[in-house]
């Protein structure tokens, strides 16, 4: 399984953006899949989860109400539309596939089989 996440870059506080993360062919559909994020000096954090229909999805406190990851399972992409961004979401942003057919500890690393190599994201105040 092969990761490609995109969309990072430096951004104002306030502003947005949008995050991608595509899969190799049909893996997409089949699994659940989460963001991650490290920043600087920090250990990798959980953002968010999102089931394999989409029908369930998972925020952390820290980005809900802010952050909405969907997906799209005809293009084999997930998405994370990040907006009213704060310089405490700087960070590289990761996105993983967790290959059990069960939705539970989404919020935990361990359970993610593959990962991206990140995007970056630099939010200025």
């Amino acid at each position: 399984v092969q990761l490609q996440a995109c969309g990072g870059g430096l951004v104002q506080a306030g502003e947005c953006l949008r995050l991608s993360c595509t899969t190799s062919a049909r893996t997409d559909s089949r699994y659940n899949m989460g963001w991650f994020r490290q920043a600087p000096g920090k250990e990798r954090e959980f953002v968010a989860a999102i089931s394999r229909t989409g029908g369930s999805s998972y925020h952390a406190d820290s980005v809900a109400g802010r952050f909405t990851i969907s997906r799209d399972n005809a293009k084999n992409t997930v998405f994370l539309q990040m907006n009213s961004l704060k310089p405490e979401d700087t960070a590289v942003y990761y996105c993983a596939v967790d290959t059990r057919t069960i939705w539970s500890d989404v919020d935990l690393e361990d359970v993610y089989n593959y990962w991206g190599q990140g995007t970056e994201v630099t939010v200025s105040s």
